[in-house]
């Protein structure tokens, strides 16, 4: 369910500089992360949302519009707004929780330029469990050994300066945040990144829960063993992020896709 967040009484503000190569540039990697998340059926109507800091207006943040769905998105259409919740570039609003949501993860986690939040239907699963979400067991997961906060203080709907306060704090430096009773949260230092993040999260969950539906105990990966393996991953993970990215553009722009305009 979503709701429009109200911004008519905002005042009006003026701001340069916002059609930079850099800002093109973001606009068309968030648009395509947006557009293969709706072909991987990570998506759920008009709700959820990815959001990005601008590149050098550390003050401002894109994010989808309310009203449309992953699969509508473009680039073009990506809003432009502020942490007071004025649009300054851009046609329609966010969505409410999109903004209470992602404007306090951007405020208060300065390291959190890439915020993506979806019901994706596995990784969201994981949330909706008594205890820790992953039991190691997998190597996919592995990738989130020791970067993953649990929220357990699920509020209700975030509409209201307070919960997108307390959701921001609660994932402190973690690139994920998983909501007990909502669904994930993935943050992270680029568009790239946290795609790349977004997507192993839920093919991790996918495999775990398989592996539960089996009613065979699960076998976790050793502590020391875990914690290593992750970072192993980490190397060069800045590198393949960004390649799974434009692979992510190529395939798109194969299928004639119009995310880019």
């Amino acid at each position: 369910m979503a709701h429009a967040f109200d911004i008519k009484a905002a005042p009006v503000t003026v701001v340069s500089g916002l059609d930079t190569p850099a800002i093109r540039q973001a606009r068309i990697d968030l648009a395509a992360c947006l557009r293969m998340a709706a072909r991987l059926g990570m998506g759920e109507g008009i709700c959820n949302h990815f959001s990005f800091v601008v590149p050098g207006h550390p003050e401002l943040f894109l994010v989808n519009p309310y009203g449309l769905a992953f699969a509508e998105v473009t680039a073009s259409s990506l809003l432009i707004c502020d942490f007071h919740g004025q649009v300054v570039a851009g046609e329609g609003r966010p969505e409410a929780t999109a903004f209470f949501i992602h404007a306090q993860l951007h405020r208060l986690n300065p390291q959190a330029t890439a915020a993506f939040h979806t019901h994706m239907p596995n990784a969201t699963a994981l949330c909706l469990l008594e205890g820790e979400p992953f039991v190691w067991a997998g190597q996919t997961a592995l990738k989130f050994y020791e970067r993953l906060a649990v929220d357990e203080d699920y509020n209700g709907l975030a509409l209201d300066y307070a919960e997108g306060e307390r959701i921001a704090r609660a994932a402190g430096d973690a690139a994920v945040l998983m909501l007990k009773n909502h669904g994930p949260l993935v943050l992270g230092p680029s568009i790239a990144e946290a795609w790349d993040d977004l997507y192993y999260l839920e093919r991790a969950a996918e495999v775990q829960l398989k592996a539960m539906a089996s009613g065979r105990p699960l076998k976790a990966v050793p502590p020391a063993i875990a914690s290593a393996a992750s970072r192993q991953m980490q190397q060069g993970n800045a590198e393949s992020a960004h390649l799974h990215l434009e692979s992510v553009k190529r395939q798109l722009l194969r299928e004639g896709s119009d995310f880019a305009e």
